[in-house]
C-alpha cells in the first residue's frame, strides 16, 4: 500500500494548488424528488448571506416565503421536543401514530439529536441544544452497570427517556446505557457526538462559557480517557463490537468501522480547541496531537480505495514476514468481491468500511466517508475523489429518496450469516443499503461549500466551520 508522508500536519493543504485546476465531474442525470423540491423552494439560494441559511426565523427577517414542506418540517420538529420540567432538552427519535409499539424511539437518542441539533443552532435557538448538552453530561455521571459489571466512567448514553409523573408533578429520566438495547451493545459514537455538538454549539454562538464549565471539562476528559487509553492495539484506530453506532444491529462492522474512526478522528480534534491550557488539558492535548497525526496516516494510507489501489490490492503477495510487507495485513486478493471492479470508477475513491487482519470491507458508508471530508481527515486530493465516486455512482449511492447508508447491501447466503438472519435489515432496508434521508444533510453542506469554493479546503470544509 501506498504510504502517507507521516511528517506532514494534519492541515497540510500543499495539495491545494494543483486541485484548483482539477476538472469537474459533469454529469447529466435525472434529478430526485429533494433536489427538485431544494432547487424550487428556493432555500440553498441565500446561503452566501450575512444571515446564512433561510429558515423561519432568518426567512422572516429577510422577507422569505419559505416551501410549505419546510414549514411542515419545523412542525414536526417542534412536535418531537421533549420536555424534563418545563425545559426542552432534546427531541424524540420518531414521531409516528401510525403503530403502537414504540419500542425505544420515545426517547432521545443522542446521535439522532444531532441533525434536530444543527438545525436549532441555524435557526437561531442555542438554548435546546444547551440544555440537551448539559443534561447529557449529568447523566453520564451516573454509575453505569450492564449484569454485574460496570461501564467506564465516561461513557455516554444512547439514549434516555424523561418519566412524567402527574401525581408528584415530578420528573425524572431513564438513561439507557446499551443496557436496555437490542444486543446490548454500548454505544461508542455517543461520546464522540457530544464533544462534536458542544463544539458546533461554541462556534455557532461564539459562547465559550459553556465548553469551559467544569462539568464539560471534565466530561470531555472522560470520554477522551476511554478512547486513548493504551492497550494491545497495535493500530491507532478504536476497536469496536457490532452494533456500537448508527448501526446497531449486526451488520458485520465489527473491528474498526469507517463511521467510528473519521467521528473519533473529528472528536479528537473539536476536543483540542476546548480543552482548557491546564495541566490536565495540557496533557490531553499532547495525547491527541499525537493520535491525530497517527490516525490521519493509518486511514489516508490503509483505508483509501482508489482504481489504482484495488489494481495493486489485486497484485498482493501473501503470507509477507516483515516489517517491509507491502500486505500489511495479510489480505488475501481471492476475498476482493466482484462487485467492487464494476463499481470502481477510473475517477474517484473512498474511504472502505474496514481494515482489520486479513480482511477489507470494501463496502461503502456514507456517514463514515461524509465525516471524513468534514473533520478534514480526507486530504483535499481524497475529498475532491469522494465527491466525483458519488457523483460517477449517483443511481447506486442516492437515487431518488437519498441517500443509501451503505452499498451494496448483502444479500442471501451472506446476509445469513452476517446479519443472523435479521428480518429488519433485509437487502435494501434499513441498515443494510437503506435510504437514510438525514445523511443528505452532510452531503448538501460538502456540496454548496464545493460549489461555492471550486476547490476542496479541507482545513475550512468542517461543518464546525459552516457556523462561523
Amino acid at each position: 500500500m501506498e504510504g502517507v508522508n507521516s511528517s506532514s500536519s494534519i492541515s497540510d493543504l500543499d495539495e491545494l494548488a494543483r486541485l484548483l485546476d482539477r476538472p469537474r465531474v459533469n454529469i447529466e442525470r435525472k434529478r430526485s424528488f429533494d433536489e427538485r423540491s431544494f432547487s424550487e423552494m428556493g432555500i440553498f439560494d441565500n446561503v452566501n448571506s450575512p444571515g446564512g441559511w433561510e429558515t423561519p426565523v432568518s426567512s422572516a427577517r429577510n422577507s422569505f416565503e419559505p416551501h410549505p414542506m419546510v414549514a411542515e418540517a419545523w412542525d414536526a420538529l417542534r412536535r418531537s421536543l421533549v420536555y424534563f420540567r418545563g425545559q426542552p432538552v432534546g427531541t424524540i427519535a420518531a414521531y409516528d401514530h401510525a403503530t403502537e409499539e414504540v419500542l425505544n424511539y420515545d426517547q432521545v437518542f443522542v446521535r439522532d439529536f444531532v441533525p434536530s441539533a444543527l438545525a436549532f443552532l441555524m435557526n437561531g435557538e442555542p438554548d435546546i441544544v444547551k440544555n440537551f448538552l448539559l443534561k447529557t453530561i449529568q447523566i453520564q455521571g451516573r454509575e453505569k452497570r450492564i449484569d454485574r459489571f460496570k461501564l467506564g466512567e465516561g461513557a455516554m448514553p444512547a439514549s434516555f427517556k424523561v418519566i412524567h409523573d402527574p401525581i408528584k408533578e415530578t420528573d425524572s429520566i431513564n438513561a439507557d446505557f446499551g443496557e436496555s438495547a437490542i444486543g446490548r451493545v454500548a454505544p461508542v459514537d455517543s461520546g464522540f457526538w457530544w464533544i462534536i455538538l458542544l463544539r458546533a454549539y461554541t462556534k455557532s454562538t461564539g459562547d465559550t462559557s459553556l465548553a469551559e464549565t467544569s462539568e464539560c471539562q471534565k466530561g470531555m476528559r472522560l470520554i477522551l480517557s476511554l478512547c486513548l487509553s493504551e492497550g494491545f492495539d497495535t493500530f491507532p484506530t478504536l476497536l469496536c463490537a457490532d452494533g456500537c453506532s448508527m448501526i446497531d444491529r449486526r451488520m458485520g462492522v465489527y473491528g474498526y468501522p469507517i463511521e467510528i474512526q473519521a467521528l473519533f478522528f473529528m472528536a479528537l480534534r473539536s476536543a483540542m480547541s476546548m480543552l482548557k491550557h491546564d495541566a490536565e488539558g495540557k496533557e490531553f492535548m499532547e495525547r491527541i496531537v499525537k493520535r491525530l497525526h497517527a490516525l490521519s496516516f493509518h486511514m489516508r494510507s490503509y483505508f483509501w480505495l482508489d482504481f489504482q489501489q484495488l489494481n495493486d490490492i489485486y497484485r498482493y503477495k501473501t503470507e509477507e514476514y516483515s516489517h517491509t510487507a507491502v500486505n500489511k495485513f495479510n489480505v488475501i486478493p481471492d476475498s476482493i468481491p466482484e462487485w467492487v471492479f464494476d463499481f470502481m470508477p477510473l475517477r474517484g475513491g473512498y474511504f472502505i468500511g474496514n481494515v482489520s487482519p486479513a480482511r477489507m470491507d470494501f463496502r461503502w458508508f456514507a456517514l463514515g466517508n461524509c465525516v471524513a471530508i468534514l473533520a478534514s481527515l480526507a486530504t483535499p486530493e481524497q475529498s475532491a475523489s469522494i465527491m466525483d465516486l458519488i457523483e460517477e455512482r449517483w443511481e447506486e449511492l442516492v437515487g431518488e429518496m437519498p441517500v443509501k447508508i451503505c452499498h451494496p447491501a448483502i444479500e442471501s447466503h451472506e446476509w445469513r450469516i452476517v446479519t443472523g438472519c435479521d428480518p429488519k435489515n433485509t437487502r435494501w432496508s434499513y441498515h443494510n443499503g437503506g435510504s437514510w434521508p438525514g445523511e443528505f444533510l452532510f452531503y448538501t453542506f460538502l456540496k454548496l461549500y464545493f460549489e461555492q469554493n471550486q476547490f476542496f479546503d479541507s482545513d475550512k470544509i468542517s461543518i464546525l466551520y459552516l457556523f462561523k
